[in-house]
């Protein structure tokens, strides 16, 4: 700590190797406008934390909750978070990217919001704007058609590597907003 001006400025002079865990409530990264969203910051290892939050903005709160109540374009955009105590940091958490659609009449892509590990089980859905899942719906990877059926759901048994990619899904032919799925090895899991 040092004073300028009668000020005290706190700087931090450490890290903390725990790494918080983001989690958003509901559990998935498009919304539509109006919606509300949670994202949580989770920082295991005691208590008394002040957060801080990217993207930081005038209403970037200092507690572990980052609140949504009214959800507009200015939402969408990469948040992640990390907390601050006994003038050490943490490291930032890994970053959900949450989208915003104006447009009440497509659907929503309900996808991982997180890194999924290779060999994991993964199923993608879609909803409309009154959390309803859809039937009929078709299912698409890097804009390439996975079926040429539509169904409600998309199961990937055994998730791998070349399941990477952009996913989108179709209703009533209105597309989703495309929704990345990083896939990590099982030794990256482990580390």
């Amino acid at each position: 700590m040092w004073g300028k001006g009668g000020q005290t400025i706190c700087v931090p002079y450490g890290v903390y190797p725990n790494k918080p865990s983001l989690v958003l409530q509901p559990n998935w990264s498009q919304i539509y406008r109006g919606e509300k969203v949670t994202l949580r910051c989770e920082i295991q290892g005691g208590t008394q934390w002040t957060y801080e939050w990217r993207p930081t903005n005038r209403n970037s709160p200092s507690s572990s909750e980052y609140r949504i109540n009214s959800a507009t374009d200015a939402d969408s955009g990469e948040y992640s978070c990390r907390g601050i105590r006994d003038y050490k940091l943490t490291e930032w958490s890994d970053s959900v990217r949450l989208t915003v659609k104006y447009d009440d009449s497509a659907p929503l892509l309900l996808s991982p919001v997180h890194p999924v590990t290779e060999g994991d089980p993964v199923t993608l859905s879609c909803r409309d704007k009154e959390q309803q899942l859809l039937s009929n719906v078709f299912f698409y990877h890097n804009d390439k058609l996975l079926h040429n059926d539509s169904r409600g759901e998309l199961n990937i048994s055994a998730v791998s590597k070349s399941d990477e990619g952009f996913y989108k899904c179709q209703h009533s032919g209105k597309d989703s907003p495309r929704s990345w799925m990083s896939v990590r090895g099982e030794e990256e899991e482990n580390i």
